[in-house]
């Protein structure tokens, strides 16, 4: 079994700064699959959305994962929100969910200091109706995956790489 750690979760939800606080502290390779993406199409994410279409987008995540599978062992890999439809997830590594409610995911992101870029380049969140729905439809999908569930709202940004690297065993 691959040793990545996968990150998955509702976008917003702060996988991106939990990669670089555990990096930071563990000293283990971290990737982005949003960026990945991005680099291989020389687009924003939001870019692909509005040029080629969310089913382009999620066939480009599929690509993604099924080369994380080939190539990537040991790294911390943050994925996007709708990542977790990959077919092949649960061979990428052992699957972290960083939970949180709706209402404590968008409060980060309209209180963030740069709340205008962070709501800009998340496309479905353009939406609060929408995405609200959205979230409740991943919701369930997210905990089933899920080898491994980080409470994020009643944790420390510390305390939660600390439980990763315990429960990951790094």
């Amino acid at each position: 079994m691959k040793k990545n750690i996968i990150i998955i979760g509702f976008m917003g939800v702060g996988k991106g700064t939990t990669a670089r606080a555990f990096t930071k502290k563990y000293g283990t390779y971290i990737i982005d699959t949003d960026d990945l993406i991005e680099s291989k199409e020389n687009k924003e994410v939001k870019k692909i959305f509005e040029k080629k279409g969310e089913a382009y987008f999620r066939a480009q995540e599929q690509a993604t994962a099924d080369w994380i599978e080939k190539c990537v062992d040991k790294t911390f890999i943050s994925c996007g929100g709708g990542f977790y439809k990959v077919n092949n997830l649960k061979k990428l590594g052992t699957v972290v969910l960083l939970d949180a409610s709706f209402e404590w995911i968008h409060n980060r992101l309209k209180t963030a200091k740069n709340s205008e870029s962070k709501l800009a380049k998340r496309p479905l969140f353009s939406d609060e109706k929408k995405a609200k729905a959205l979230y409740k439809e991943r919701k369930k999908a997210y905990k089933a995956l899920a080898d491994v569930v980080v409470d994020v709202e009643n944790m420390t940004l510390d305390e939660q790489i600390a439980f990763i690297a315990k429960k990951c065993k790094v």
